[in-house]
């Protein structure tokens, strides 16, 4: 059985060599995600060249995200490298003065304008993901002092979560900004928006890269932007639930339940949504994960999730590629256990319409694929075949989780590596067509030649007429190839 759920795995230090990439590529890997977080731009761009250039080679649709680092705080390098800070040490907390400052066990630099400044006795400082917990013991003017409660390994740059009501956080920030106009001209699929809590984050960065320009993610790492979901999916083309800086914004007992919201959210909008943080953790050292990350990983394909996110495993883990095998491993066998019935029953028609806003292609479209699922409920089709321009018809079915594969139909090579996060998808490249009945031969002989149906199966085609001043999928059809 095909892999429904997607791979989404960071390339960093550990993974960067074409060699690993190649074998990541080999392993399962379907996105590669670019952190602009802890590396320049220019490195960032050459980074996404030597992923694209080895991508094309090895003949898989592999899409690329970039990650802007947005309005987060962190900390200045640690200079030794990986350091632990001990329970109940003592350490500063200074505000960085100059670009070249490191990080210390003793004095952990905040590069952030005076964010130590706003700091007072009482006020808890957690770094990372939160393993590391500090609370501060005072602020007389000098040195910010702070004890370590719980203490750990930390290495890098790690983010640096303080009260922050009294600094400006906006986001996308301006250097966000123009680390986005760079990317327009890069070969990436889609670009993930961090900190997103609006709308207003969202149409800020499309007024940078247009209708045209990559897919923008929306980042939900704050209560805020989960309250604000339903505005934030409607203008986003996708969306990814960071938990571990939402599980420091807000009682980590709610972030599981948050989770389950924004990914229904998502895919009732027809977004693909990506769970991210500590999915496999313990394998940046272990060569096996935990029973209960397993059970993580497991949890969030049967919420529904598009695809899963690995961030240190694959960026400074020992061994990259034996972690995307295990992911695979694991959603494979979640993929086979998922309740695709039960799902498509809960979505329901009347979550194929997201307002009366909706624009009417989009409204005919969710009509189309919500007719397509129920017709193969009651018909055992082989496949659905989703012709497409855009991308937007595979993942209108997919909302629907059907257990027929989807294979998406497009002749543009880059909406086929933007169908890389997207649940159960297959793209197909065909030559496009000037009518319908052209773009259903195309569709069914090119899936025919690459041994995804066999003659005599029966299809669903969702298809539209090219031809058209808008293009919408307004037809299925029923097909027995021959």
């Amino acid at each position: 059985m095909t892999r429904r759920t997607k791979i989404v795995a960071t390339i960093g230090p550990a993974s960067w060599d074409p060699e690993t990439l190649t074998g990541m590529i080999e392993a399962g890997m379907d996105t590669a995600r670019v952190s602009l977080s802890h590396s320049s731009l220019d490195d960032a761009l050459e980074l996404i060249g030597r992923i694209a250039h080895l991508a094309s080679e090895s003949g898989r649709h592999i899409g690329i995200l970039a990650d802007l680092p947005g309005p987060k705080i962190r900390a200045a390098t640690f200079a030794d490298g990986e350091t632990r800070l001990d329970d109940g040490a003592i350490v500063e907390l200074v505000s960085a003065t100059a670009a070249d400052e490191s990080s210390t066990a003793q004095r952990i630099i905040i590069d952030f304008p005076n964010a130590a400044e706003v700091l007072r006795a009482g006020d808890r400082v957690v770094l990372g993901d939160g393993a590391i917990e500090l609370t501060v013991l005072g602020n007389d003017g000098g040195p910010v002092t702070a004890k370590v409660l719980n203490g750990g390994f930390t290495r890098g740059r790690p983010g640096v979560t303080i009260p922050t009501e009294h600094l400006d956080l906006a986001s996308p920030t301006d250097s966000d900004l123009v680390a986005l106009r760079a990317l327009c001209d890069a070969p990436v699929e889609m670009v993930a928006i961090s900190f997103v809590r609006s709308a207003a984050d969202i149409e800020r960065a499309r007024a940078v890269t247009g209708r045209r320009g990559p897919r923008l993610i929306a980042k939900l790492e704050t209560a805020d932007a989960v309250a604000n979901v339903d505005e934030i999916v409607a203008t986003a083309d996708g969306v990814m639930i960071a938990r571990g800086d939402l599980g420091i914004s807000c009682a980590f007992e709610d972030v599981p339940h948050f989770q389950k919201r924004v990914i229904r959210t998502g895919v009732a909008y027809g977004r693909p949504v990506i769970t991210a943080t500590q999915m496999l953790e313990s394998m940046v050292r272990a060569p096996v994960p935990t029973r209960a990350e397993v059970a993580d990983v497991t949890t969030a394909v049967f919420d529904g999730t598009s695809a899963v996110m690995l961030s240190g495993e694959t960026a400074v883990g020992h061994d990259p590629v034996n972690v995307i095998k295990t992911m695979d491993r694991i959603t494979r066998r979640a993929d086979a256990e998922f309740d695709s019935y039960q799902w498509g029953l809960s979505i329901g028609h009347e979550q194929t319409v997201a307002g009366q806003d909706t624009p009417i292609t989009r409204r005919i479209t969710g009509a189309i694929s919500a007719a397509t699922w129920r017709a193969t409920l009651d018909t055992p089709v082989s496949a659905i075949i989703a012709c497409t321009a855009s991308g937007a018809t595979p993942k209108a079915i997919s909302r629907f989780r059907p257990t027929a594969p989807i294979l998406a139909a497009t002749y543009t090579d880059r909406v086929a590596r933007e169908l890389s996060v997207a649940w159960g998808i297959t793209p197909m490249l065909v030559e496009p067509r000037s009518s319908t009945d052209g773009t259903v031969s195309a569709a069914v002989t090119e899936a025919l030649r690459n041994g995804h149906i066999h003659q005599g199966d029966l299809v669903a085609v969702m298809v539209g007429a090219p031809e058209a001043i808008e293009p919408v999928s307004d037809t299925v059809r029923m097909l027995r190839v021959d």
